[in-house]
């Protein structure tokens, strides 16, 4: 078993199967060079639906919102196996832009944010210590609670 997908086994988490989107004109991931882009994610769930639907701050709070953000990451760490193979060819996270449905007052965005830097990090220990912006949002969509996008840097 690939080192970072034994990880993710010991944390009793695992990855969801691949989905493809069916709302819009664009794939989950591009790889340029040594670089993987990876297209805005949500917290779906493998069955269908999401983690949970709402605004931080007014319908959710922010343990849910962090609950969503590794849901998110995960769903994003398995679009980016379908691009590269091996979770173990990331060689540093690069970005990530964290964009939180948030209630008008809330201001704990990095707080939601950190479910998703703090299994990255579990993952990848410094290589994935990461650049990244998150920012509340008016309205995301079908009402996710969050939706995250990532740059990461691959092995050739």
């Amino acid at each position: 078993m690939a080192e970072i997908e034994r990880k993710l086994a010991e944390m009793g988490l695992e990855l969801p199967p691949l989905r493809s989107s069916t709302v819009g004109n664009f794939v989950p991931a591009v790889k340029t060079g040594n670089l993987v882009f990876l297209s805005g994610h949500g917290a779906g769930l493998p069955g269908g639906g999401m983690l949970h639907v709402g605004k931080i701050g007014a319908d959710l709070t922010i343990e849910q919102g962090y609950d969503s953000a590794r849901q998110t990451m995960l769903n994003l760490l398995s679009s980016l196996k379908g691009e590269i193979g091996d979770l173990d060819r990331v060689k540093r996270v690069v970005k990530l832009l964290c964009m939180i449905n948030a209630a008008p007052d809330f201001g704990d965005t990095p707080k939601v944010a950190n479910g998703a830097s703090d299994l990255l990090i579990s993952l990848y220990g410094e290589a994935g210590r990461h650049a990244r912006s998150a920012v509340g949002m008016v309205t995301l969509p079908s009402g996710m609670a969050v939706e995250i996008e990532m740059v990461v840097e691959v092995e050739a």
